[in-house]
């Protein structure tokens, strides 16, 4: 416990405000996508956009993807023009993004508003993450890193917290906390980064130059690529959970235990007898914020690879099980085990990068660390959308099931209000319909789309480990 206390003392008061910076702004984003996927595909009626679930996947695998991307730029951007000036940038971006969302509601329009507030995302994230790995040493980057994952996490759980019960002010609500930021900015010490006198001309070629510099790491790009998967996976706790969970699991019986023991939590976080689907995925951020220094404490000897693989494979595990089963319950406890493996794996991740990024070019290096998220994006898009509705959408399920079955589907209504027209044709409840549905058509089968991406992952990491690290 010493060590422990020692290492915590060792953290300048940059690195802290850093941290705090980082929870305010997972706070606002998490707040909003938490809640995007479901704002995206629900009915009309019940306060969502309707879109299919193929637009979803590409409106949140695209535009998260370029989240992604942009700090291979925005990262050496900020390394040229200042830290502090970037983060201005970024905060302005997300409030008036947040600001523009309810007035739109086309695909179209919805998708571009969410590309711009990538771009004020993107634009904030290397900048955070290079202002850790700059105020920590190698002895205390894990604990260092670990820290920050709390934070992150932090954020995370609490954002859905506040933005759940009041969801017509969903938008209103993250654009007020994301303002907070402000403030922190005016205490906020940029860290010491070399001065650059150049043109900005100049500057922009250097950019690039260190671009392909990066990129002809062969190895380094391998890993990149591999990581993707674990992002792929790891995407399906925003893209698809709270989808499947909203369609797919009666929640009923942990409504009644929170309404007798926990009567708030069934008061503000619970729809007709039903716990809402993004408090139930939301378990995963308290499991990290309850166990993260624990964790990052005892990985914080393991090479960076062997707990990466580690978690991989826990994670893998924990993703599949989520999705096998109607039980509120069991799914929580899945996430359990899905958390785990991402406490091991995710902050180690950003630990190897940085260590091994060249002082004077952090930014650049911790932007690249998104390469993997932006791919991971991309494909969690097309698995939570095209795939999902293949193989696990209710509201297709149904169509399905009435056009075999001589029901009549009225196309004005919302997919809701069709769902309950099916049922009262058949004389029996909206639930019943749903179990009917999970019987014939099997939408749990999804898992096994998730444990192959995993599997595959972490197999590839292992060859890498073993025959191209280990062969030099």
């Amino acid at each position: 416990m010493s060590s422990f206390v020692g290492i915590l003392k060792q953290y300048n008061s940059t690195f802290w405000v850093a941290n705090t910076i980082e929870l305010f702004e997972r706070m606002a984003w998490y707040g909003f996508f938490f809640l995007f996927a479901n704002y995206l595909t629900k009915s009309t009626d019940l306060g969502g956009l309707e879109f299919s679930q193929s637009q979803k996947g590409m409106i949140m695998g695209i535009g998260t993807g370029i989240l992604y991307f942009l700090p291979i730029i925005t990262g050496a951007i900020a390394d040229r023009f200042g830290y502090k000036k970037v983060l201005i940038l970024a905060f302005t971006i997300y409030i008036s993004a947040f600001l523009a969302f309810p007035l739109f509601d086309t695909f179209t329009t919805v998708f571009l508003v969410y590309i711009y507030l990538a771009i004020g995302a993107a634009l904030f994230k290397p900048v955070i993450s290079a202002t850790i790995a700059k105020t920590t040493t190698d002895e205390t980057a894990s604990m260092g890193f670990g820290i920050f994952y709390m934070m992150v996490n932090l954020g995370a759980f609490i954002g859905p917290l506040i933005t759940m019960p009041a969801q017509d002010n969903l938008f209103y609500i993250v654009a007020a906390i994301i303002s907070v930021n402000f403030i922190l900015l005016l205490i906020y010490k940029e860290p010491d980064r070399e001065n650059i006198s150049k043109p900005i001309s100049e500057s922009f070629k250097d950019i690039y130059k260190n671009i392909a510099t990066v990129a002809s790491n062969l190895n380094f790009m391998i890993f990149l690529l591999i990581i993707a998967g674990f992002w792929t996976m790891y995407n399906q706790l925003f893209f698809t959970l709270p989808v499947f969970v909203e369609m797919w699991v009666d929640s009923s019986n942990l409504y009644a235990f929170y309404a007798e023991y926990i009567p708030i939590i069934a008061e503000n976080y619970s729809h007709n007898g039903q716990i809402q689907a993004e408090f139930i995925t939301n378990s995963g951020a308290f499991f990290i914020i309850a166990f993260q220094l624990i964790v990052s404490y005892l990985v914080m000897k393991l090479r960076p690879l062997n707990a990466m693989i580690t978690g991989i494979i826990i994670a893998t595990i924990g993703m599949s099980l989520t999705l096998i089963t109607q039980s509120a319950v069991f799914i929580i406890l899945a996430i359990f085990i899905f958390a785990i493996g991402e406490m091991a794996a995710s902050p180690k991740i950003t630990e190897y990068i940085g260590r091994i990024a060249p002082k004077d070019k952090k930014a650049l290096y911790m932007g690249f660390a998104y390469v993997p998220m932006f791919l991971g994006n991309i494909l969690a898009g097309i698995v939570s959308g095209v795939v999902y509705e293949n193989l696990s959408d209710k509201y297709q399920f149904a169509k399905d099931y009435a056009l075999t079955n001589n029901l009549i589907i009225n196309e004005e209504l919302t997919n809701n209000q069709m769902f309950e027209s099916l049922a009262q044709q058949m004389n029996i409840t909206p639930l019943e319909f749903t179990n009917i549905l999970w019987t014939q058509y099997n939408p749990g089968n999804f898992w096994i789309v998730i444990a192959a991406i995993g599997g595959l992952a972490t197999i590839s990491l292992y060859l890498y480990d073993r025959y191209l690290l280990k062969s030099k």
